[in-house]
């Protein structure tokens, strides 16, 4: 692979402008078929296979003018100063509010009203307006929605509280702007990384270039894929992530190729062959990690999966063809001023950081070894009490509408009504199908955690009836999800008693649904994920040890990390620091989202410090001097590359949505501790206890495995890049050691 490598990237350095060219007209290719393309409809959101989609599809099957998933809204309405709704006056206000409502979208099926519907609490102090629409809150307008927001807003007045929530009234989040943080970000590293604002520049402007046309063709082809704004959103993170990853350890090998002595194109050419194939092998591993989303079973994440891993592997794509070309345009200016004044004393006259930073863990890697997995132990403790659930309107700022609308609701009607249960009894084979609905609401209504059990709700063709259950705890609580699970067992019995089958959906119901579904998937895919890049990481380092190290490791730092957020977002531990308003379960899709985020940059660092130490050890050096070789090129690389990603993932800590802050949190100390103490202390301490057994690998594996070259031996002169240049960084010790193998 380094062979067709440097080809490619000498062939791209030969031909950097029309290369570049290329790639131009290939982003705007992209603009313009995004621009033409037909804009497309939100995407749908399915569960396959679960109780509560199946209870929606039957709903839209017996009920077909009723929108069984359209939007909802709760318009609440509370009386000033100890009065009462039932007030003349405050009537009429509500009244005519809610006529406002019911004519502000054509998209609104109905309004109910609360004086006649009985939703007015006991002390006539509250009262809300369950509002539905035709269409899903995917679909809903933003008229329809901005309308309703501005009529509640008007309605404020003579000291009445009107506030509204529901699905109807979720706001899209836009953009948060992290990625204009992480790009500022990630040029003031660069430049402090490289010196040089031109080698600073091209790893921002190739991922940049790159994100552009995955991002531009995602939106060409959204509608026709039914892919929604979370896909473009996740494609753009990681996109820019590797993207300058990717980048940055290619111009990082060119310029110390430079400083060695060789000529340009030779250089763009050994960066690529040697560097570039870590590349493609760290994409690999990312592409993995994305594309194993499948294994969930839930459509939204296969789509977002695929188009992310799509975006991934344009941008190492993007590395290996347009970077040289860019390398060879921006000349000498890639050093900076003062590379090309001593280019010899910066190829091996000085030690750098990351070099005395392996000569210290060679010193003593038992106790750097036995501090370090510690420590990552004790974070990982509270990981051991994880609880997942979907976040509702409780958890949202309480400056929110939403969140006010969930108070009030709460104080005057019960935790329940925010997330109440829908129950459907199929009775279309059933004889006595009143019977049956009696039979249902007499079974729930005598369960314990049951605070109401509305009236059996029939079809046309009396064949199907929907009763609402409220339940006496909150939507997102345990108790309320045991709830769930206890009518689904009792529905097996009373199908057999009455011939009706009973499903339970609802909110509520998809929220224990979706979890159920996240929890399950989550080992199937920890272990795929990790199973496939093992197999891919002893293919690239030829060695058993070392890719078995590189997937524990991983554990530790995800255990880790989900071990923070527990900490934080469940048992409440810094989290008036934090700003965060209120703890409980965590976010269901954040494990499996964290594990394949966290392991694809996990998998880069890895890669990028392991194979220049693989390059090393191919080359004569011994062990410990290629563990001394990998950090002195790799560790300010990968240092770069973890602050950059650990300040953007940070940014999102300042959100005003817990479940926001939640991300962010858990993806900031992942990668944090991945890449400085895994990578950097543990990688150099287990490395420097195995010696040569590092490299160990089965004489039959050996004949197996094709040896896809990725440290460069059959370049011409490899050896030479890796010898007496870096004698100078090793322990008096290693060089002795190293004469004498040579």
């Amino acid at each position: 692979m380094a062979t067709f490598l440097y080809r490619v990237g000498r062939f791209a350095f030969r031909h950097r402008y029309g290369v570049a060219v290329a790639w131009v007209a290939l982003l705007v290719l992209a603009g313009l078929g995004a621009s033409a393309a037909t804009p497309p409809t939100p995407s749908s959101f399915s569960m396959p296979g679960t109780e509560a989609q199946r209870a929606v599809d039957l709903l839209k099957e017996r009920f077909p003018g009723a929108a069984a998933d359209g939007a909802t809204a709760r318009v609440v309405f509370k009386a000033p100063g100890g009065r009462k709704v039932t007030e003349p006056g405050t009537r009429a206000a509500i009244e005519k509010t809610l006529s406002a409502v019911r004519h502000s979208s054509p998209q609104v099926a109905d309004v109910a009203d609360p004086f006649r519907a009985g939703t007015v609490s006991e002390d006539r102090s509250t009262a809300f307006a369950p509002v539905t629409y035709r269409a899903q809150a995917a679909t809903l307008s933003e008229t329809a929605k901005d309308t309703l927001l501005s009529t509640v807003q008007k309605a404020r007045t003579g000291g009445l509280t009107v506030e509204v929530g529901g699905s109807a009234v979720q706001q899209d989040e836009g953009d948060s702007g992290a990625e204009i943080v992480g790009v500022a970000i990630a040029a003031v590293v660069l430049v402090l990384t490289f010196g040089s604002l031109v080698a600073a520049g091209l790893p921002l402007l190739t991922a940049l270039l790159g994100v552009g046309i995955g991002v531009s063709t995602i939106s060409a082809l959204a509608h026709t894929l039914d892919l929604g704004d979370t896909t473009s959103t996740l494609a753009m993170m990681l996109g820019l992530a590797v993207g300058i990853d990717y980048a940055l350890f290619i111009v990082t090998r060119y310029r110390t190729e430079l400083a060695e002595g060789r000529d340009r194109e030779e250089a763009a050419g050994r960066a690529t062959g040697t560097a570039g194939s870590a590349v493609v092998f760290a994409g690999l591993t990312v592409v993995i990690a994305l594309a194993a989303l499948s294994v969930v079973g839930i459509p939204v994440l296969t789509k977002m999966g695929l188009a992310a891993a799509g975006t991934v592997a344009l941008a190492v794509i993007v590395a290996l063809t347009l970077l040289p070309a860019l390398l060879a345009i921006a000349g000498k200016r890639i050093v900076g001023r003062r590379g090309r004044r001593a280019p010899a004393k910066r190829a091996g006259g000085r030690s750098t950081v990351g070099a005395r930073w392996a000569r210290f863990v060679l010193r003593r890697p038992v106790s750097v070894l036995v501090a370090s997995v510690i420590g990552l132990g004790a974070l990982a403790v509270p990981a051991a009490s994880l609880k997942l659930g979907l976040p509702d309107e409780g958890a949202m700022p309480a400056a929110s509408t939403q969140r006010k609308a969930y108070d009030l609701i709460s104080e005057g009607f019960g935790p329940g009504v925010n997330g109440p249960l829908t129950v459907v009894v199929d009775a279309h084979r059933s004889h006595h199908a009143d019977a049956a609905a009696r039979q249902v609401r007499s079974t729930v209504r005598g369960m314990d955690g049951v605070a109401a059990v509305g009236r059996a709700t029939f079809n046309p063709a009396h064949d199907t009836a929907v009763i609402t259950v409220v339940p006496s705890t909150k939507p997102g609580s345990v108790k309320t999800e045991n709830l769930v699970h206890r009518i689904r067992d009792a529905g097996a019995d009373l199908s057999d008693a009455t011939g009706a089958p009973l499903l339970v959906t609802g909110q509520t119901g998809m929220k224990v649904d979706f979890s159920a579904k996240i929890n399950g998937a989550l080992l199937p895919y920890l272990g795929i994920t990790v199973g496939l890049a093992f197999l891919l990481l002893m293919l690239v380092f030829r060695s058993v040890l070392v890719p078995l190290k590189a997937a524990l490791g991983f554990l530790l730092s995800i255990g880790s990390a989900l071990g923070a957020v527990v900490a934080v977002f469940q048992w409440g531990w810094l989290a008036d620091a934090l700003g965060v308003e209120q703890t409980g379960p965590i976010v269901s899709t954040m494990p499996i989202f964290m594990v394949g985020i966290v392991f694809g940059l996990a998998m880069d660092y890895e890669v990028f410090l392991v194979t220049r130490m693989r390059e090393a050890h191919a080359a004569g050096q011994t062990s410990r001097q290629a563990i001394v070789t990998g950090f002195h090129h790799g560790g300010r690389v990968v240092t770069a590359a973890a602050v950059i990603m650990t300040a953007v993932f940070g940014s999102f800590i300042a959100s005003g949505e817990d479940s926001v802050k939640m991300i962010g949190l858990g993806l900031a100390v992942a990668v944090l501790l991945d890449a400085f103490v895994v990578r950097m202390a543990i990688v150099p301490a287990v490395l420097a206890l195995l010696g040569d057994a590092a490299w160990w690998l089965p004489r039959w594996l050996r004949r197996v495995l094709p040896d896809v070259d990725v440290e460069g031996r059959k370049l011409h002169g490899a050896r030479e890049s890796a010898g007496p240049a870096m004698a100078t960084f090793l322990p008096e010790q290693d060089r002795h050691a190293a004469s004498v193998r040579g």
